[in-house]
């Protein structure tokens, strides 16, 4: 039944003054005035596209090669790559509900790589489901002269029954790939979404944001206090997010995982050492080997690229 229209004005305005009478009381919770970090956006348009319907666009961050001096000093507290460095990662993933054993073999190399005009670090990686190779990776990072780690691209092939079946690349500065920001110098709650990358070529959408800060976790090597927690998706995904653990000194110790237990993965760090300068020269020709099979399948890209020396 539709009141009069006396009756709506006259409750209208008893609701504003009641509005403002409870905006005013002193107990009520008022908005923080501290401003939070956050990096500075570009004004480049970011893709229709969201984590979900009501989170905000990840940000692509302001790139300057001129602002990477030292670039492959990479000592980030949070995320230090220091040549011969090898994290070996031992877990599982899950696929058609079945818990299928994973290991994933991360060693920084001693080569380097100049990438839209910075030169980064060569990462040697190689990834095992079930005891299988299924991928090895070359992928590249530097420090810009705010203590960011940034991530300018990869070239991982993928293995089906040990063969060769595909090779999504992606470099900075080819095909419209834009770098990321890995790891910010102080990462902050608040810090809205980032891009660790963009390579659309290959659908390569990956953005993180700081999830939590001052945790505990453990891994098979030891348990760790005040660790930074970021939550990691792809725009491809809706609600799924790989939680990544990070210590001071050390970086990445453990995966876990936020979504469908039917697509769930949990890795540790399970070894953390310093290669020889034997097993480093091994690693070396890997990924020097990846590196010319890259220049031969991947002639648009990779091919545009000065060798890794």
């Amino acid at each position: 039944m539709r009141l009069p229209i006396i009756v709506l004005v006259i409750t209208g305005v008893l609701l504003t003054v009641l509005a403002a009478a409870c905006g005013d009381d002193e107990g009520s919770p008022q908005p923080t005035t501290e401003a939070t970090p956050k990096p500075t956006a570009t004004k480049e348009s970011t893709p229709d596209a969201t984590a979900g319907d009501e989170t905000p666009a990840p940000e692509f961050q302001e790139f300057d090669a001129a602002n990477f001096s030292q670039s492959t000093v990479i000592d980030n507290e949070w995320y230090p790559l220091q040549p011969g460095t090898k994290f070996v990662f031992g877990g599982f993933t899950t696929e058609n509900n079945e818990k299928i054993p994973h290991r994933l073999e991360f060693t920084v190399t001693d080569l380097t790589k100049e990438i839209q005009g910075v030169r980064t670090v060569v990462a040697w990686i190689a990834d095992f489901t079930n005891g299988e190779l299924v991928e090895k990776e070359i992928a590249f990072y530097a420090q810009d002269n705010d203590g960011n780690v940034w991530y300018f691209g990869e070239h991982p092939e993928e293995y089906e029954g040990g063969k060769f079946d595909k090779a999504p690349t992606w470099i900075a500065g080819y095909a419209d790939a834009k770098p990321g920001i890995k790891m910010w110098a102080d990462p902050q709650p608040g810090i809205p979404s980032y891009y660790q990358g963009w390579g659309p070529a290959v659908g390569w959408s990956d953005y993180a944001q700081v999830d939590q800060v001052g945790q505990e976790t453990c891994s098979p090597l030891d348990c760790y206090t005040d660790v930074l927690v970021l939550a990691e998706s792809s725009l491809d995904e809706t609600d799924i997010y790989q939680i990544k653990y990070y210590v001071r000194g050390t970086g990445e110790v453990r995966v876990g995982w936020r979504g469908p237990e039917s697509t769930a993965e949990e890795l540790q760090l399970a070894q953390y050492t310093q290669l020889t300068s034997e097993d480093l020269a091994a690693v070396r020709a890997d990924a020097l080997a990846l590196e010319a099979h890259a220049y031969e399948i991947s002639p648009d890209v990779y091919g545009k690229t000065a060798p890794s020396q």
